[in-house]
């Protein structure tokens, strides 16, 4: 429990760090987190005897981050998906005995899964559309990443404390340590931080409050979903941690496996709710 904490605390300071400086030091970072995760993903897949386009989705991924910083919102960082999905379905066909539909399933969801999910950290941090912080107009993708940052930390630490101490129904077959009784207490963490939050960063209480709770619940579901992925992921595979590298909680992809799809869930969620500030 000592390593888990201190670990935690070091890697929510580290977190904390890249998200106040922002622009290519929250991109580059991100894209060295995502190419660990990354190789932490295929070692998974080759468990299973997969053969998956290795070095195409390592140079992708990171280049989708990169080029989503220089464009958030524009075409660029939307054709890198299709195109790198072609080339990386061109580059299996040319491999002696050609590919399999795992080996293209398995990097073609590398691709959605530690690519185009975690670019919308950059597209969230790069926000800057003073509707949806009111109070901080020139750094809203600033306070809104702090605080998805927040969510997620409340859906995990309450979903861990209490499902610890008094979860009794396990949850789902792919991981045994979760519990209904954890997922709601995550559920209830997160609401709180969304419904004091989006009042604090400057949306009217009477909308902040109930909007901030409804993106408190989508924050903690998405969480749950990244969870669970990784733990199938690593049942299918038949391992217990994707790594080794962070002490007391196992690899980088055991490590961000709540983060990479509530950053999607949260930018569009934004996005449809600028017609109700406007």
């Amino acid at each position: 429990m000592g390593r888990r904490l201190a670990s935690g605390l070091a890697a929510a300071a580290f977190a904390l760090l890249i998200v106040a400086l922002g622009g290519w030091w929250f991109s580059s970072a991100l894209a060295v987190i995502v190419d660990l995760a990354l190789l932490e993903y295929f070692r998974l897949a080759r468990f299973k005897g997969i053969r998956p386009a290795t070095k195409t989705v390592l140079v992708v991924c990171p280049l989708l981050l990169l080029i989503t910083q220089l464009d958030p919102a524009g075409p660029w960082a939307a054709a890198v998906l299709p195109i790198a999905g072609s080339v990386i379905c061109g580059w299996l066909l040319l491999q002696p005995g050609g590919g399999t539909i795992a080996d293209v399933a398995a990097s073609i969801f590398g691709l959605f899964y530690l690519g185009y999910l975690p670019s919308h950290w950059v597209r969230l941090r790069a926000l800057a559309e003073p509707l949806l912080s009111p109070r901080w107009p020139d750094r809203s993708g600033l306070a809104l990443t702090l605080l998805t940052f927040l969510m997620i930390w409340a859906a995990d630490c309450a979903s861990y404390l209490w499902g610890s101490r008094y979860g009794r129904t396990p949850l789902s077959v792919v991981s045994p340590r979760k519990t209904v009784e954890g997922a709601l207490a995550g559920l209830l963490g997160a609401v709180l931080v969304g419904a004091a939050g989006l009042p604090f960063v400057g949306w009217p209480v009477s909308l902040g409050v109930a909007a901030g709770a409804l993106m408190g619940a989508l924050v903690a579901l998405m969480a749950l979903v990244g969870d669970l992925t990784e733990s199938m992921l690593k049942r299918d595979a038949g391992v217990k941690d994707s790594g080794e590298l962070i002490p007391g909680h196992g690899g980088i992809l055991d490590r961000v496996d709540s983060y990479l799809f509530t950053p999607a869930a949260v930018v569009h969620a934004l996005i449809l709710a600028l017609p109700l500030l406007r």
